[in-house]
């Protein structure tokens, strides 16, 4: 029967009346033949195996369709017309069971069905929820038959008959017949007479038998069954397992199936240049829907590869059309949009594959799923999520003398729910009129209610109808030029919610400082190591490191290299380069010496200020508190500071191997430390800010910064105190810190440890240097209590932060943490790759313009280019491209996305996995590597020897770039167009070193939790923590297990220096926990 329908549809598609097409038709089996070849089939089969579409809705959904219409005032004949009607349809009549994981089917004669109309006494304001309750029926299959029908009795002159039948026993198409073989009932009863209905010449039982035996089986490889599945292999082969679509939430593990329906109206003057453009290019005007709508989703940030689902009524038969029971099945055609092809190409591609797809369409739905669908998830349909349908089949009427039929239908309508099997449904119908020329299309656009809200539904609707405008007025058009976006939103996206124009108050935060030096002098301003600093001490001290610098040729554009432990002389050497007009640059004092020596090069540092030596710098060092510097005079310094000019440059990894140093001016600097700070609610005399982060990196810039300009008391915590939850517990309580900013995944372990409520400062906390998520956040909010959250969002390359936003629990209780909106005097646009603002809801890439925008990247001036580039939205303005992508909420806040590289964030600091690559490339005896982040950590995969790389990695790279674990493979795994295939590389296992076992109580417990805080099966006594891919982070869980378990304290630097259960337990000795708590020991004039 396929045969015959693909050449009827070529015939009437594709190829003008030819003679070869007369041979085309003659081969094909004509419909009459198919009902000889049913009708041979045996009647008698027991138990009779299901059909093969059946089988779907059998397994997957036994309760979650249903088929209904209403009418009302039903006389009482209806009592005893329905179960006569149910029992005339064979389909409504089966008992399903399983036999070898195979359903079967048992059909009941009539006079075996025990099975009546339901009628209900139902106060009128109750009649919707009754209604709503019926269409839910849970069908038991195994001891009901699949329909079901009530008559709900709400007044004297009003009833309402609700019909539910299960999708195993009918298609949409099914309501059609049953409607009428339910009114001729009727109609009969009325005049006295048994209904009597002309034999059908085949029964649902009839095809299902048919079926099996024209299709053949799998087992057989030249059965139409085999042949028809080997084209699917191939059609859909590499298959999105999703599409990324504009959604509200994230996806739920398990669907609800709950679904948001708008209207879908599209004008007559588009449905006629619809029409006449599926005649021009030979298609349906359905295959013109299908391209539009791909187009769409492609533009909304589904990709290029669209699968849609398009359901096909499977009655290939007329003698079929008047059969009650389930032949519909579900192809999936994909559209191929790489390329940016026009549009007129787009329908060129549907209609090839639409064919071939309809030439194979016997394949149940159900058995592609079980063949091609590898990625499974109870959370999505398998293979497509977006279905086409269009609604060209006969209605379902009922038409029963003396009754008014139809009028339940607003009540039955609005009382079923939505159903949101699929992410999106698109139903359309055509309409005419009187003289059959186009006059619109109707319809609707469901989705599914765990991804999407209501408006966001509607305005996907308005969307479809505006690219369905813009294509069947241009079908040369490339896909990439089709806006979405009206003239409102666009002005919305690009200056609305970027009307972020203002003052800076308070000037350069070098005069700000001297401000607060003026204003209240004795004012503590640094607290660290014990030692408790003044303003007025600070201001002394930098003086006296500016008039040395000076003294060595330091002035405006000069870089001073900071080698230094974080505390007070860091900010005292911050505030002392400033003055003397150059910029800092942080150089981390654990850094290799090559990578030390690079940055200070590149740079161009003219010297180092530094605690001791400094291996590698190549420039000249000088000791901080050195008498070169402790002599120079503390007598104020005229500041040689500028709004243009460099305040600092900060080194971030590279994609191609070279860290690169981006460079920030004293304006940007002050814009953002103004504006954050109103936004963060931070500031005041004596406010208590606590640092947790090196000053390395700019994170924690927030906090010295605002600490600085406004007058606030800052706490420095030392490097190994912030590694342990009781330390930063009782110091944040003890010193009653009012305002902290932390990566998330560096406050998730302290609070795994000591929990959430006792790491909170006193008012308000900031999360910034990585994504969090949105379970975790929430559960953060409800330890804050009154507390506030914020979320931190920027790059480098914008100074420290564009974004941020108060954070609450409705917020994030959909599933995603928003990264704000942007502080004052920027701009924050999320582009198509045409750079064209996207919509509301749609991904796209993150570009920032405005005030906070740094110079650019030291020495790069090629790479400065590619990345900060013409704002096309301002006159002569630049914005950086960041690299990470973003959508919109329709609030006005952004949400982060993920990236467009491969970039990641690894314990807050930025990681380009290019450049770590590219060092493990140049080791001998490697050919190939691959860096990805998993679980927090790196892992590298490389094809040749691993051993010795560690070493190698950590003698260039910081530790942070340093893979946790090394995965020896004979090959990367490729996709099948060449590029690595991320998703095949293996999760990377542990082999422990092996040797003896532990020995007491101690190693015992030791080996347990090392296992448990690195996720593996098993730890060797000689085992390292850090081999094994443990890092300072995963070390804060460790010891705080180990505190638990064993009762003893261990300190970071124990841990360093004895790596192995067995060292370690050899170093603990017999000591217990006597901690005392971090705290200020004493006031120190400097």
């Amino acid at each position: 029967m396929q045969d015959f329908i693909a050449a009827l549809v070529s015939f009437f598609l594709i190829e003008p009346l030819q003679a070869e097409m007369a041979d085309k038709l003659a081969a094909a089996r004509a419909p009459q033949a198919i009902v000889a070849e049913v009708a041979s089939c045996a009647r008698t089969a027991t138990p009779l195996i299901l059909a093969r579409a059946t089988s779907e809705p059998w397994w997957a959904a036994s309760t979650a369709f249903g088929l209904w219409f209403g009418t009302t005032r039903p006389e009482g004949l209806l009592v005893e017309v329905a179960p006569g009607c149910a029992g005339a349809v064979q389909a409504a009549r089966p008992f399903l069971s399983e036999n070898d994981g195979e359903p079967y089917q048992r059909i009941l004669d009539p006079d075996e069905l025990d099975w009546r109309l339901e009628v209900t006494q139902v106060p009128t304001g109750e009649l919707p929820a009754a209604v709503a309750e019926a269409s839910r029926h849970p069908f038991d299959l195994a001891t009901e038959v699949p329909i079901r029908a009530w008559l709900f009795e709400s007044g004297a002159d009003e009833s309402v008959l609700v019909l539910v039948m299960h999708h195993i026993a009918g298609d949409g198409a099914s309501t059609a017949p049953l409607a009428r073989d339910l009114s001729a009932a009727y109609a009969a009863r009325l005049r006295g007479e048994a209904p009597g209905w002309e034999p059908l010449p085949v029964q649902y039982a009839d095809y299902t038998l048919w079926q099996r035996e024209v299709l053949g089986g799998e087992d057989d490889p030249t059965s139409p069954l085999s042949v028809q599945m080997e084209y699917w292999r191939r059609a859909l082969a590499g298959i999105p397992d999703e599409l990324t679509l504009p959604t509200d939430r994230a996806r739920p593990t398990t669907a609800s199936r709950r679904g948001h329906r708008v209207p879908l109206r599209i004008p007559p003057d588009v449905h006629a240049r619809l029409a006449e453009l599926a005649r021009a290019e030979g298609v349906t005007p359905f295959m013109v829907l299908h391209g539009a709508l791909s187009v769409l989703l492609s533009r909304l940030g589904a990709g290029t590869d669209i699968p849609i689902g398009i359901p096909v009524a499977g009655r290939t038969d007329q003698a079929l059309d008047d059969l009650v029971g389930f032949f519909v099945n579900t192809l999936v055609i994909r559209t191929d949009l790489t390329g940016d092809p026009t549009f007129r190409d787009v329908l060129g591609q549907v209609r090839q594959r639409s064919l071939n797809a309809f030439a194979h369409q016997d394949v149940p739905f159900e058995r592609l799923v079980e063949e091609i669908a590898t990625a499974r998830s109870l959370g999505r349909h398998p293979l497509f999520q977006v279905m086409l349908t269009v609604q060209n089949m006969e209605r379902a009427a009922l038409r029963l003398p003396g009754v008014l039929a139809g009028g339940a239908a607003a009540v039955v309508g609005d009382a079923v729910a939505v159903s949101g099997r699929y992410d999106l449904h698109v139903t359309v119908g055509e309409d005419f009129d009187a003289d059959g020329a186009p006059a619109g299309l109707h319809g609707s656009v469901t989705a599914s209610a765990d991804l999407f809200d209501a408006a966001t539904v509607d305005r996907i609707a308005t969307w479809l109808s505006r690219v369905l405008a813009a294509l069947t007025a241009d079908a040369d058009v490339r896909v990439r030029s089709v806006s979405v976006v009206d003239h409102e939103e666009r002005d919305r996206l690009i200056r609305g919610w970027n009307d972020t124009a203002g003052p800076v108050p308070g000037g350069l935060l070098l005069d700000r400082f001297a401000s607060r030096v003026v204003v209240s002098p004795d004012a503590v301003a640094v607290v660290a190591d014990g030692v408790a600093w003044s303003f007025a001490d600070l201001d002394r001290v930098s003086n006296r490191v500016a008039w040395f610098l000076r003294g060595q040729g330091v002035g405006p554009e000069s870089v001073v290299g900071l080698c230094l432990p974080r505390g007070v002389q860091m900010v005292a050497a911050i505030v002392g380069v400033w003055k003397a007009g150059g910029a800092y640059l942080p150089v981390d004092v654990g850094y290799p010496a090559e990578r030390v020596g690079f940055v200070l090069a590149d740079s161009g540092a003219c010297l180092v200020l530094a605690g001791g030596e400094v291996p590698g710098a190549g420039v000249p060092v000088c000791v901080i508190d050195g008498p070169e510097i402790a002599s120079c005079s503390g007598d104020p310094v005229e500041s040689a500071a500028s709004e243009a000019g460099l305040a600092y440059v900060i080194y971030t990894s590279g994609s191609t191997g070279v860290p690169k140093g981006v460079a920030v001016t004293h304006g940007s600097l002050a814009n953002y430390v103004a504006s954050v700070a109103q936004r963060l609610g931070w500031g005041g005399s004596g406010a208590r800010y606590a640092l947790l982060q090196a000053q390395v990196t700019d994170l924690g810039n927030t906090v010295v910064f605002t600490s600085l300009a406004t007058g606030g008391e800052l706490h420095v915590l030392d490097e190994a105190a912030v590694v342990d939850p009781e330390v930063v517990a009782g110091y944040l309580g003890e010193q009653r810190i009012d305002f902290v900013k932390v990566v998330p995944s560096h406050l998730a372990a302290l609070a795994s440890a000591v929990g959430a409520e006792r790491l909170l400062p006193g008012r308000s906390l900031v999360l910034g240097g990585e994504a969090a998520s949105a379970a975790w956040v929430g559960e953060l909010l409800g330890a804050a209590g009154d507390r506030k959250v914020f979320n931190h969002y920027g790059p480098t390359e914008t100074t420290i932060g564009v974004a941020t936003t108060q954070l609450t629990a409705e917020m994030v209780a959909d599933g995603v943490v928003p990264i704000g909106s942007a502080i004052a005097n920027t701009s924050l646009f999320v582009l198509d790759g045409n750079l064209n603002p996207v919509p509301v809801g749609v991904t796209g890439e993150l570009y920032v313009a405005g005030a906070g925008l740094a110079r650019g990247y030291v020495g790069r001036a090629g790479l400065t280019g590619e990345r900060f580039v013409a704002c096309p939205f301002g006159s002569g303005e630049r914005m950086y491209r960041t690299g990470d992508l973003a959508k919109w909420r329709s609030d006005g806040r952004l949400v982060f996305a993920g990236r467009v590289d491969e970039q990641v964030k690894v314990r807050g600091f930025r990681v380009e996995p290019g450049e770590v690559e590219a060092v493990l490339l140049a080791q001998p005896g490697v050919d190939q590597v691959a860096v990805v982040a998993r679980d927090g950590r790196l892992v590298a995969y490389v094809v040749g020897a691993v051993e010795g790389l560690r070493e190698a990695v950590a003698a260039r790279l910081p530790e942070y770039l340093v893979p946790a674990v090394f995965v020896a493979l004979p090959a990367l795994p490729l996709t099948g167009n060449g590029k690595l295939d991320r998703a095949a590389l293996p999760v990377p296992g542990v082999v422990a070193a092996g040797g003896r076992g532990p020995v007491g109580e101690r190693e015992r417990v030791l080996c347990e939790v090392f296992a448990q805080v690195l996720q593996v099966d098993v730890v060797g006594v000689h085992d390292s923590f850090f081999e094994l891919g443990g890092h300072s982070l995963l070390a804060i869980r460790l010891l705080s297990r180990i505190r638990a378990r064993l009762g003893v304290e261990v300190k970071i630097r124990a841990l360093f220096e004895a790596p192995t259960p067995a060292a370690l337990a050899e170093k603990l000795g017999s000591q217990k926990s006597t901690r005392p708590a971090l705290r200020p020991m004493r006031r120190e004039k400097p």
